[in-house]
């Protein structure tokens, strides 16, 4: 099938008033594209040679060199509001503010007299805690990025979205073809990510990888809102029943937040970011960001036909001499992606804000194949992965990796929260408590051995435990305790072989099983000697039992 070049319109240019670019710092601007549509932003990167139509009519475009995050080089600017709040790590890198201002100047020189694109937009779908964003970018397939993963006003606010009128909370300057010098500037190397929380801005640069832009705008509501409204922020996707019976799915990249979140019978709140206040759980973002490797329609039917005009693919290549997606390529990276807005899912939530969660699901992609496909955690157990935020890459991830490697990442987002650790635990563990709500573990990784000798588990068997916990049919059953890392584990589970539930059970040598479940325990222990100082009695007594 082939998709006409519907995008043909000319895109709008508006007349920016030059008290505002002023006020940015940009002196002047070749041309001003503020708040175009995504056909004319399509339309802009085609007559650039920036992207290419798939035959769905889906953008596809490269972002050079970065094909991911660069978190050694992100930094936050130490200041009298961030000093004493910020959890300073290898994460959480300081940089002074001298060197804020200096790169702050340097880009808006390098974008003078340059096309810009300019959107406003908003993050936090819960009026009361609203972000007004406005973004400044240097292309327009960055801008339709934003313009997918933002929030975007109704037509009844337009009025209050033209720009003399938006009062910006944050802006984000975005310049992929700047590059800092090291030596004078005070980065890592020539790519960077600045945020000021004292000038409300964050700075990206030597990048066109759209995460940065994303992850940065998380970032900053990872301490606004714990810090100045005690609202608990979440890397997790969440959807909702007909009960109005909301539940979270918690996990790392590519244990399958945005997969298992998307169900026919459920209403999707958002695929990955979320706030949880007295009275709901509410969407901070107003689209999704999806992985593509070995994408297909019979297991991802929701993300599969999201690919579609308006959405923005990234990395992938075509089958040769088609320009049909070929979703198994890993020959740019494994990291294929692609943005759309959230109303391409015909089954998402509007407003995006649901009830208190009645389950939790924490999604853990174990390569070792040791811990269960679905089991049961006491609270303190619950603390105890939550901190430990576990899963496993797999051989062939990344250069160097020959087998199975845990990544352990706090609160499973440790790359984007400023505040220690311990301060979104105990918010969480509140509110567990509080609600009496469900915790449950969920393997989507491998099972009969590790990474090369078992098989993946069935995506088909983790919807069906997924399910039976939602529906309250596992809440009765018959569990026994792992012997390492006790959590508790249902004997039966409608829709999945029974067998398969005990992951002892499916090793062929069940000896070399213990061995390696001892082994990755010791590797859990040893992590959470950083928290171990400030956990209970209760979260310390959850620690898998390996001597």
């Amino acid at each position: 099938m082939t998709i006409k070049n519907e995008f043909m319109s000319v895109p709008t240019m508006f007349s920016v008033p030059k008290n505002l670019l002023f006020s940015l710092g940009l002196p002047s601007a070749e041309n001003t594209f503020y708040q175009l549509p995504p056909d004319e932003l399509v339309h802009q990167c085609l007559e650039r040679n920036e992207g290419k139509l798939s035959d769905t009519g889906a953008l596809v475009v490269t972002t050079g060199k970065f094909t991911g995050r660069s978190p050694k080089d992100r930094f936050i600017v130490k200041d009298k509001i961030t000093a004493g709040t910020v959890d300073w790590n290898e994460i959480n890198q300081p940089i002074e503010e001298t060197f804020f201002n200096g790169l702050y100047k340097k880009m808006m020189d390098h974008l003078t007299n340059k096309d810009v694109w300019i959107r406003d937009c908003y993050a936090c779908a819960e009026p009361e805690y609203r972000l007004n964003i406005r973004c400044i970018n240097e292309d327009p397939m960055s801008n339709l990025f934003v313009y997918n993963m933002f929030l975007r006003p109704e037509e009844k606010e337009s009025d209050s979205y033209r720009m003399e009128n938006f009062k910006p909370d944050w802006y984000i300057i975005h310049a992929p073809s700047f590059f800092s010098n090291p030596e004078k500037d005070g980065t890592r190397q020539k790519n960077f990510t600045i945020i000021s929380f004292e000038k409300k801005t964050i700075l990206i640069a030597g990048s066109a990888y759209t995460g940065e832009i994303k992850k940065g705008i998380f970032s900053i509501l990872n301490f606004v809102l714990p810090y100045n409204h005690n609202i608990l922020s979440m890397h997790c996707a969440a959807n909702v029943g007909k009960d109005n019976d909301t539940a979270l799915f918690f996990g790392l990249s590519g244990t399958g937040k945005t997969t298992l979140s998307a169900s026919p019978t459920r209403k999707l709140i958002g695929d990955d970011e979320h706030g949880w206040d007295e009275n709901s759980v509410f969407n901070l973002e107003g689209g999704c960001y999806a992985k593509t490797m070995n994408l297909n329609e019979d297991e991802e039917p929701d993300i599969f036909n999201a690919i579609r005009p308006g959405a923005l693919v990234e990395n992938t290549t075509f089958i040769e001499g088609t320009n049909e997606i070929d979703f198994t390529s890993k020959k740019i990276t494994e990291n294929t992606r692609v943005s759309y807005p959230l109303t391409f899912i015909d089954n998402a939530l509007h407003p995006s804000i649901g009830g208190i969660p009645k389950n939790i699901f924490f999604l853990t992609a174990d390569a070792y194949g040791i811990l269960p496909p679905v089991s049961k955690l006491t609270p303190g157990q619950a603390m105890y992965q939550f901190l430990s935020g576990y899963t496993a890459k797999i051989a062939g991830t990344e250069e160097g990796i020959t087998e199975p490697k845990p990544v352990f990442s706090a609160c499973y987002a440790s790359p984007f929260i400023p505040l220690p650790p311990e301060k979104y635990a105990e918010m969480l563990g509140q509110k567990m408590k509080q609600h009496q709500v469900n915790v449950w573990m969920i393997n989507t990784g491998w099972s009969g051995g590790s990474y090369g000798v078992g098989k993946r588990i069935k995506l088909s068997y983790t919807r069906a435990m997924i399910n039976t916990a939602l529906q309250g049919k596992l809440n009765d059953a018959v569990f026994e305790a792992h012997p390492v890392f006790g959590m508790l584990i249902p004997k039966k589970c409608p829709g999945v072989p029974s067998e398969i539930l005990d992951p002892r059970n499916t090793w062929k040598d069940k000896n070399d099983y213990d061995k390696k479940a001892k082994e990755l325990a010791g590797k859990f222990v040893e992590n959470f000697k950083k928290f171990a100082h400030n956990a209970s009695e209760e979260i310390l007594a959850a620690a898998p039992v390996y001597e």
